[in-house]
């Protein structure tokens, strides 16, 4: 299984992005995605994560309303449209996945995953 991040890059304060994070070796439709995020010297924490049907969708209390997570499973690429960007949002962000299937809960947990992609670094200017 291997996941590729991609869409960071430099963007000033109140800009947008979105990231992708596309799947080979898997069909992402029967699991539920994550993305999360690592500034230096913090711990990885999560932002998002949407349940398999795409129902469900969870975030951090620091980007609700900015950011948003949905999923194209005929491109078996998940997506996070960040919008309002910040500077404290500065950080390489990583997409996951679970190896469990057809599950609504979404955990918030990294070590709760277990497929990672490389990482994508977004760079907020104030």
């Amino acid at each position: 299984v291997q996941l590729q991040a991609s869409g960071g890059g430099l963007v000033q304060a109140g800009g947008s992005l979105r990231l992708s994070c596309a799947a080979s070796g898997r069909t992402l439709s029967k699991y539920g995605m994550a993305w999360f995020r690592q500034a230096p010297g913090t711990e990885r924490e999560f932002v998002a994560g949407i349940a398999w049907s795409g129902i469900n969708t969870h975030y951090a209390d620091s980007v609700k309303g900015r950011f948003t997570i949905s999923r194209d499973n005929a491109r078996n690429t998940v997506y996070l449209q960040m919008n309002s960007l910040k500077p404290e949002d500065t950080a390489v962000y990583y997409c996951a996945s679970r190896e469990e299937t057809y599950t609504e809960y979404l955990y918030v947990y990294w070590g709760s995953y277990d497929y990672w992609g490389q990482g994508t670094l977004v760079t907020v200017s104030s």
